[in-house]
C-alpha cells in the first residue's frame, strides 16, 4: 500500500470510528442507558439488545467517566447530559467527610464507603472537563477540593498513593498500585489545564519519580501492576500504550524524568511480547510469558492512541480497521475477545466509553 492509499484508507476509518461513537454509542447512553429516575447511567448494557442488564450497584467512577464523555461531546444535548451527570455526582455520592464513596445500590442508597484512589481521580478528571465545558465555577471547586484530599490524605512518603482508604480516610486499605496513579496522573494532567498549573506539574514530578523507582521493572522498562518485588506481578501492555500516550502528551510537565526515558522502550517491549495478530493481549510476566490471553477492548483503543501519538501511520491504519472489524458491530460494540476472536463478555459496561473517547481525541490530527 503507498504513503496516500494508507493515509485514505486511515482517513476513512477514523471517519467511521468516530460516527459509530456519535451515532451509535452516545444515543445509547444518553436513552436506554440512562436510569432517567435516578439520573445515572446504567452499569452495564447487553451487547446483543442494549437493554440495560438489571442493577445491582452504581459506582461514583462509572458516572465520572460517563460526565467526562459528555463533557467533551460536541453538541447541545450532549452538553444537557453532562449537566444532568454533574448534578448526579455530587448529590448522589459526595461524602461528608470530605471524599468520595465508591458505590450506591439500586435504589442510590449509600453502599460501599471505600475511600477509592481510582474513583477520587476520575473525579478530579471530569470536573476538569466539565468545567472546560460549562465554567460551572462548583465544578473547579470540587476538582480542587478532591485534588486537596488526595493530597492529604492518599499520598505517601515515597510521592506514591494509597489505593485505597478507609471510609473516615484515616486508614490504608490497599497499597501504592499502578492503575490508579496512572488515572491520577491523567487526572492532574487536565486539572493543569484549568487552575494551578505549576502546582499540579509538581505532585505530577514527584509521582512520576515514584512510579520509576518502585514499578519499572528494570530488564523490559514497563511499569508493573503492583509495586516491584511483589510475588507474581504482571505487565500489562495496554498500560504501557496508555502511560506514554499520557507522557508523551505532556513533554514539557515530565522533561528530563526517569519516566520519559524508560516508557518507549516499555512500548517497543510491549509492542513485541504483548501484540500479535488477535490484537492487544491482556496481560503477561516479567519474562514476557502470557498470563492472560484476553483481548480487552481498552487495551486495543490504547495501543490504537499510541500508535497515532507515535505517528505511527501503516501501523495505526492496519491496526484500525482490524479493530473496527473484531470489536464494533451495528449496536455497539465487543467488550472482550479470546485469542481466537470468540465473544467472551457479552456486556457493554458504562466505562468504555471513556477509551473511545480519549482514542478519538488522539486520532483527528493525524489526518
Amino acid at each position: 500500500m503507498t504513503a496516500a492509499q494508507t493515509n485514505f484508507s486511515l482517513a476513512e476509518n477514523i471517519r467511521a470510528l468516530r460516527e459509530h461513537f456519535d451515532s451509535v454509542v452516545l444515543p445509547m447512553w444518553m436513552g436506554r442507558g440512562f436510569n432517567d429516575a435516578l439520573g445515572l447511567p446504567f452499569e452495564s448494557l447487553d451487547s446483543a439488545t442494549g437493554d440495560p442488564l438489571p442493577a445491582a450497584r452504581y459506582r461514583a467512577m462509572a458516572c465520572a467517566r460517563q460526565l467526562y464523555v459528555f463533557a467533551q461531546a460536541p453538541g447541545v444535548a450532549a452538553g444537557q447530559h453532562a449537566d444532568r451527570l454533574f448534578e448526579s455526582l455530587r448529590r448522589v455520592f459526595r461524602d461528608e467527610r470530605g471524599g468520595w464513596r465508591y458505590s450506591v445500590d439500586a435504589q442510590a442508597r449509600p453502599l460501599d464507603h471505600t475511600q477509592d484512589l481510582y474513583t477520587h481521580a476520575f473525579i478530579v478528571l471530569a470536573c476538569a472537563a466539565y468545567f472546560q465545558r460549562s465554567r460551572n465555577a462548583d465544578a473547579r471547586k470540587l476538582m480542587l477540593g478532591t485534588a486537596q484530599t488526595i493530597e492529604a490524605r492518599f499520598k505517601t512518603a515515597d510521592s506514591l498513593y494509597h489505593a485505597a482508604l478507609s471510609p473516615d480516610l484515616a486508614q490504608p486499605l490497599q497499597p501504592p498500585a499502578q492503575n490508579p496513579m496512572m488515572h491520577l496522573t491523567e487526572a492532574y494532567l487536565a486539572a493543569a489545564q484549568v487552575a494551578e498549573p505549576a502546582l499540579f506539574a509538581q505532585h505530577l514530578r514527584g509521582l512520576a519519580q515514584g512510579i520509576s523507582q518502585f514499578f519499572v521493572h528494570a530488564p523490559t522498562q514497563c511499569i508493573s501492576e503492583k509495586l516491584q518485588g511483589t510475588a507474581g506481578n504482571r505487565l500489562e501492555p495496554g498500560h504501557q500504550f496508555e502511560w506514554l500516550s499520557l507522557v508523551q502528551g505532556a513533554a514539557q510537565v515530565f522533561e528530563g524524568l526517569d519516566l520519559a526515558e524508560s516508557l518507549p522502550r516499555a512500548v517497543q517491549w510491549s509492542r513485541k511480547h504483548g501484540v500479535d495478530a488477535g490484537g492487544v493481549i491482556a496481560s503477561l510476566d516479567e519474562s514476557g510469558a502470557v498470563i492472560d490471553q484476553t483481548r480487552r477492548i481498552w487495551a486495543q483503543t490504547e495501543y490504537l492512541r499510541v500508535l497515532a501519538v507515535m505517528g505511527d501511520w501503516p501501523a495505526l491504519q492496519t491496526g484500525l480497521a482490524d479493530f473496527r472489524a473484531r470489536f464494533l458491530h451495528a449496536g455497539g460494540w465487543f467488550e472482550c475477545l479470546d485469542a481466537q476472536g470468540a465473544v467472551v463478555r457479552t456486556d457493554m459496561p458504562s466505562t468504555s466509553p471513556y477509551h473511545l473517547a480519549t482514542c478519538l481525541a488522539a486520532l483527528p490530527s493525524v489526518v
